[in-house]
C-alpha cells in the first residue's frame, strides 16, 4: 500500500490507521499548498486532486477518508478499528461522517478557504468584503460541531465507546486544526485530543510529519 499525504491535511488520520494496523506501507508527501495535487503526475493517480489517496497492493486506487478508513478496518479485522457490534459501528460511522461533512467540509473549509464560499459578485470579489464573514461563519460551525460531540466524549474515552475506532482518527485530524486557529476545544473534546496525542501511532506519525 502507498499513502499520498500532504502537510496539515486530514490524511494524517489515515496515516495513523496504517500505523495502528501494523502492515507494511509506503508514503509519498505531496505539496498540497503548492498545488501539486492539481498537476498531471498526481492527477493521473487521483483525478479528484486531493489527499488522502491510497494505492492498494493490486494497483487500484481508493479515495475519500471514510472509504479508505472503512476499507482498512474491514480488511484488517485484528486491529479492531471498527468492531462488529452494530451500535459501536453505527456511532463510529455517524461521528466520522459528521466530522468529514460538517466540521471539516463546511466549517474548517470556510476558515481555510473563505474565498471559495464568498459571494462572487463584483463588490465582494474586488473588495473581499465577504471573506471575514465567511470565516466567522466557519468558526461558528466548527465550534458548534465540537460542542455537539462533547457530551458523547464525556461518557466514554473514545468516540464510539471504550475502544479506539476509525472515528477517533477522523476526529483527531479536525481537533489538531483548532489550536493554531485559536479555536477552543470543549473540555471533553480537549481531553480526547490529549489522549490521542499519547497514542504510540499518533506520536510516530506526528514525528514523521514534523509536528512534534
Amino acid at each position: 500500500m502507498k499513502l499520498y499525504w500532504g502537510p496539515h491535511t486530514c490524511a494524517i488520520g489515515i496515516h495513523i490507521l496504517l500505523e495502528e494496523i501494523g502492515e507494511p506501507y509506503d508514503t509519498e508527501k505531496v505539496d498540497t499548498a503548492g498545488g501539486q495535487t492539481r498537476q498531471p503526475p498526481f492527477m493521473a493517480v487521483n483525478p479528484k486532486g486531493k489527499v488522502p489517496t491510497l494505492v492498494r497492493d493490486d494497483g487500484s486506487v481508493l479515495t475519500e477518508f471514510s472509504a479508505i478508513a472503512t476499507w482498512l478496518a474491514r480488511t484488517n479485522p485484528r486491529a479492531n478499528l471498527l468492531p462488529d457490534d452494530p451500535e459501536i459501528e453505527a456511532r463510529a460511522v455517524e461521528a466520522m461522517a459528521y466530522v468529514e461533512g460538517t466540521i471539516h467540509g463546511q466549517g474548517f473549509a470556510r476558515v481555510f478557504v473563505p474565498q471559495a464560499f464568498e459571494p462572487q459578485d463584483v463588490v465582494h470579489t474586488t473588495l473581499g468584503l465577504g471573506k471575514a464573514s465567511v470565516e466567522r461563519q466557519g468558526r461558528e460551525m466548527v465550534e458548534t460541531g465540537f460542542a455537539i460531540l462533547d457530551p458523547q466524549l464525556g461518557r466514554s474515552p473514545y468516540v464510539a465507546g471504550d475502544v479506539f475506532t476509525i472515528a477517533d482518527a477522523a476526529l483527531f485530524y479536525a481537533e489538531r486544526w483548532a489550536p493554531p486557529r485559536n479555536i477552543v476545544l470543549p473540555v471533553n473534546v480537549a481531553t480526547h485530543f490529549e489522549r490521542m496525542l499519547t497514542r504510540p501511532s499518533v506520536r510516530k506519525v506526528r514525528e514523521l510529519w514534523g509536528e512534534s
